[in-house]
């Protein structure tokens, strides 16, 4: 049998050309690392004036293989690759299409100059991933192009268009597709210049200011909350100004061998890898295909219509709002154009993107437009009989093997789809708000659901750019019904001694964008509050708040007060709210310990995460865990409930929250069945445990 061949070598004339085939993304393998190394030296040997290197399929390379951290490596290494290139005795070009990501950004600094077509763009994103550049990319990038640039492209791990590089100076020219022949014949213009390697280049560096990178990365840093890897950004980084080129990389090896081994690090790659497995529908015979959509109608043009709408648009599928009157419409329409305008008044998007955008969104006022539509999203308010009375209509518009979708986040898809003759038909698209940014999809198969809606959902959540995530039906879904079991946990810790602000910082010091007093806050009290009401159940201080017409930032007070820049105080009056229904139901109020806010706030969810499992509403637990990190605030870098709970080990798990039942006299937390037999027999959420989605 054939030895695989991970890097192709060809000649154009005196121009080699080594191309790394490892599909589909051209990982740095083992085997690709040794066939660069070989490749370079035979290239050499065979009398190449130039040598371009470049990806083949869709992108030049991601980057480093994952798998293959925390194993022994094989030789060759990445130095000892970016050795043999920049002492090559001839310029090595990189030529860039698609992405030049992470290990693959610093393989092209490695080389003696780079060129790239205008669509590609250039990045590293190890922050993400919870550990720094381990291959120069903190040492040759700043020489390139200055500490504090580097800086914000490293700490940030956001990639930047192949025209902003080379305005930077990381790419040497954008050339014209196609790129192989527009690399060789600029490597052959070129091939006699004399290059300046990255690591020898000091202008960029040489008396740079130590004050104004510290203040830079100051600045940086208060986005991050706790997470460690931008830290050690920082810190290699500035090693590229405070120390030569090799103390420069010991520094920024120590930095990600640190992070790599690290918790963090383990977390995010839980969820970067979970992100993969999440879109790949288990049972799903591998040869259904969704029905193609070539346009969408969405019925609401509010908030979550219109940015629901707005997604379609956004690549390119023409969609129309559907509202009840032209006002309504009028306004949903005018909501999308500012929120693109603010994209390119920030610089974010060109005006002719925005012009391009805005053609593909239509509106009416008619819901006979739904008879060409190829998917149909309703966005209307959370009614059951208002859902009901629209997807009747819908049903006898919609063309046969239309997808009918619910936006709903809590009602019920089979009762929305016993409205319609075609059941088998309807999905829940559960998008998240605002729903033009927020990458969570939750699609809900509900009991008749079939096989192409699915596929469908699915398949059209990755053309907007979603993650779609597969769940089956029951109120609230995945996350609304985990975290709604952690609302009485709130109200018992403010009864028996908090106040919302120590939830809140225990929370927010935990990672989360906002603690849940200051969500509901922002969400409306008021409305929590008629939920409550429609359920027959009570908050004795969540009521008392609302009862005073504390409805949150709408009000101007709720949990806290706000000021006119919406920013959060604390306000006496809630204590004494607090005080006074404490005494009048006789609760002793005590201190109590951060960790125990903490366990108590997150241990309801896992239970209920559990509960999920054996039901299979969720297929496995990390589509718990990306549910949560991608739509609910949750950090990456701390893996999700259920990450967390396998960490602190189930055992663990079980008698803590057997402990807090009994204590708070909340049977919500008594031991799920599946959490009991995993403590049991050592087992993990991760390692399974789990029925297929209903």
């Amino acid at each position: 049998m054939a030895e695989e061949r991970f890097v192709e070598h060809d000649r154009d004339g005196d121009i080699h050309i080594l191309r790394i085939a490892n599909p589909p993304v051209n990982t740095l393998r083992t085997g690709v690392r040794a066939g660069l190394h070989e490749g370079i030296a035979a290239a050499v040997k065979e009398g190449a004036r130039a040598i371009v290197l470049m990806g083949t399929g869709r992108m030049f390379c991601a980057g480093a293989e994952m798998t293959e951290f925390n194993k022994p490596r094989q030789p060759p290494s990445l130095p000892e690759v970016f050795d043999a290139i920049e002492n090559c005795k001839v310029p090595v070009i990189a030529a860039i299409h698609g992405s030049a990501l992470g290990g693959g950004l610093e393989l092209a600094l490695a080389c003696h100059a780079r060129v790239a077509v205008a669509t590609a763009q250039v990045g590293l994103p190890e922050v993400k991933r919870g550990f720094v550049p381990g291959a120069g990319g903190t040492q040759r990038l700043p020489r390139l192009i200055g500490p504090e640039a580097a800086l914000k492209i490293i700490v940030t791990g956001e990639p930047i268009s192949a025209t902003e590089a080379a305005k930077l100076g990381v790419i040497n020219a954008v050339v014209d597709a196609p790129l192989e022949a527009s690399a060789v014949a600029w490597a052959r213009a070129h091939a006699g210049d004399s290059f300046t390697l990255a690591r020898k280049r000091e202008d960029k560096i040489k008396g740079a200011d130590l004050a104004a990178f510290d203040a830079a990365a100051a600045a940086l840093l208060k986005r991050t909350r706790g997470q460690e890897s931008p830290k050690g950004c920082v810190t290699a980084v500035r090693a590229s100004i405070t120390h030569s080129f090799e103390d420069g990389l010991n520094i920024e090896r120590e930095q990600f061998q640190k992070l790599v081994a690290g918790e963090q690090s383990f977390a995010l790659r839980h969820i970067f890898f979970g992100e993969r497995e999440a879109v790949r529908v288990p049972g799903l015979p591998e040869d259904v295909q969704g029905t193609p959509v070539k346009n969408a109608v969405v019925i609401g043009g509010g908030t979550m219509g219109g940015g629901i709408a707005m997604n379609f648009a956004n690549v390119g599928i023409p969609v129309t709002i559907v509202e009840t009157s032209q006002e309504a419409l009028d306004k949903g329409l005018a909501r999308c154009e500012a929120n693109w305008q603010r994209s390119v008044t920030s610089g974010r998007m060109s005006q002719a993107e925005y012009e391009k955008r805005r053609s593909f969104l239509h509106g009416s006022t008619s819901l006979d437009v739904v008879k060409e539509a190829d998917i149909v999203i309703e966005a209307i308010f959370e009614n059951m009989e208002a859902k009901k009375e629209l997807f009747a209509k819908l049903d006898k518009l919609a063309r046969p093997g239309v997808v009918l979708a619910s936006n709903t986040s809590t009602l019920s898809i089979d009762e929305i789809a016993s409205a319609t003759s075609r059941p088998e038909w309807v999905i829940g698209m559960h998008f998240f708000s605002p729903a033009n940014v927020m990458r969570l999809l939750e699609n809900v198969r509900g009991a008749k659901t079939n096989n192409i809606a699915i596929a469908t959902a699915t398949e059209v959540g990755k053309r907007i750019a979603k993650l779609p995530v597969l769940v089956g039906n029951c109120d609230g879904f995945v996350g609304n019904r985990m975290t709604g079991k952690r609302t009485p946990q709130v109200e018992k810790l403010l009864l028996e001694g908090c106040l919302p602000q120590d939830i809140d910082r225990v929370m927010e010091t935990y990672g989360m964008a906002m603690g849940p007093c200051a969500t509901g806050d922002l969400a409306g009290l008021d409305i929590g509050a008629a939920v409550r009401k429609a359920r027959g159940t009570v908050a004795p201080i969540a009521d008392a708040v609302v009862a005073r017409g504390r409805f949150g930032q709408k009000t101007g007070k709720g949990w806290y007060m706000y000021d006119e820049k919406r920013n959060r105080l604390v306000d006496p009056e809630v204590e004494a709210i607090i005080l006074d229904v404490a005494e009048k139901m006789q609760v002793r109020r005590r201190k109590i310990e951060d960790a125990e806010i903490l366990e108590r706030l997150l241990l309801p969810m896992v239970n209920e995460g559990a509960r999920i499992l054996e039901e299979g509403v969720a297929s496995r637990a990390i589509d718990i865990d990306v549910i949560f990190c991608n739509g609910f605030g949750w950090p990456a870098w701390r893996g999700g409930p259920m990450f967390w709970a396998d960490r602190m080990g189930l055992k663990n798990v079980r008698d803590k929250l057997a402990h807090y039942a009994a204590a708070t006299n909340d049977p919500n937390l008594k031991p799920a069945a599946l959490i009991e037999q995993l403590a049991a027999s050592g087992g993990s959420f991760a390692a399974g445990g789990a029925k297929s989605a209903a």
